[in-house]
C-alpha cells in the first residue's frame, strides 16, 4: 500500500541577485505512513519550511515530486489540499473573528458538511483547551492562544494528513507539552503527520522516525534507536552534530 505522503527527489531552487542559484531543498526523498509522526529535524534555514510548503502545495517544486493520498501536489494540487492540513507560523488568522468563528469558517471552506460544523467546532474547542476564549476575538488573544487557534483550524476538516511546521515555537512549556499531547493523539487516530522542529527533546519525545536535514539535504533518516546504533551516540544532539558538522581537521 502506498504511503499517504510520498516525496521523491524534491528540489527547490531560488534565484538571488547576489548569490545566484540557491538550492534551498536538494533532492529530498522520504515517505510518511498512517499512524506515524515523521520528524524533519534541522536548524533554522536548513530547508524544513520550504520542504513542507512544497508538500502543502504552497510552493511549486523546481524538480522531483510529492504526492498526498496519491494526488500529485503539482498536477492535482486542489485534490491534495483537500487531504491535508498545513500549519505554519506565517499563516494569518482573521483578527475580527472570534476563535469559534475562525474554526467554523475553516471547517466550512474545507468542505465539512453544514450539519456537522457545530459539533466539529465544539470538539476542537475542547481538544485544544479553548473553552474560556472561544468567543473572544482573535486580535484580543495572547500569542500562545492564537497559535492554538491556528493549529486547531488546521485540522478543522479532519484530514488524513497533517503537516506541522514548528507548531510549538512561541508556546510556554505547559502549552507546548499540551500541544505535543494533542499531536500524539492524532497519531493514535491513524493520521500521517509530518512535523518539523529544531528542538531535540521534542523530536525525541514525539517522532517515530527522524530525518536530519542540513543545507537542503537529508543526511540521515531512521528511528531514533537505529540512529543511535548507526552513530554509537545516545543523545539526539550528538547524533545531529555527527551528521551535520564538518569533519574536524586532523592534528
Amino acid at each position: 500500500m502506498t504511503a499517504p505522503v510520498v516525496v521523491e527527489g524534491l528540489t527547490k531552487v531560488f534565484y538571488d541577485e547576489a548569490r545566484g542559484e540557491v538550492r534551498a531543498v536538494d533532492g529530498v526523498t522520504f515517505s510518511c505512513h498512517a499512524g506515524e509522526i515523521f520528524g524533519l529535524l534541522g536548524a533554522n534555514g536548513a530547508g524544513k519550511t520550504t520542504t513542507l510548503r512544497m508538500i502543502a502545495t504552497v510552493l511549486a517544486p523546481t524538480a522531483g515530486r510529492a504526492a498526498v493520498m496519491g494526488h500529485d501536489v503539482t498536477r492535482e494540487a486542489e485534490a491534495a489540499r483537500r487531504c491535508l492540513g498545513f500549519y505554519s507560523a506565517t499563516t494569518a488568522l482573521y483578527p475580527r473573528l472570534t476563535a469559534r468563528e475562525t474554526l467554523e469558517f475553516f471547517a466550512r471552506i474545507n468542505g465539512v458538511e453544514a450539519s456537522r460544523i457545530a459539533a466539529r467546532v465544539e470538539a476542537l474547542v475542547e481538544r485544544f483547551g479553548l473553552g474560556e476564549y472561544a468567543d473572544t476575538r482573535v486580535d484580543k488573544l495572547s500569542s500562545g492562544m492564537k497559535q492554538k487557534v491556528s493549529v486547531a483550524r488546521t485540522v478543522a476538516h479532519d484530514p488524513p494528513v497533517l503537516v506541522f511546521d514548528e507548531p510549538t515555537v512561541g508556546l510556554d512549556v505547559l502549552n507546548a507539552l499540551e500541544m505535543q499531547k494533542v499531536i500524539a493523539e492524532f497519531r493514535a487516530e491513524g493520521k500521517a503527520i509530518i512535523f518539523s522542529t529544531h528542538i531535540m527533546s521534542e523530536a525525541e519525545r514525539l517522532c517515530d522516525r527522524i530525518a536530519i536535514i542540513h543545507r537542503g539535504t537529508i543526511h540521515a533518516c531512521d528511528t531514533l534507536q537505529r540512529l543511535r546504533e548507526a552513530t554509537g551516540k545516545r543523545y539526539l544532539e550528538d547524533i545531529f552534530v555527527h551528521y551535520v558538522a564538518p569533519a574536524a581537521p586532523a592534528g
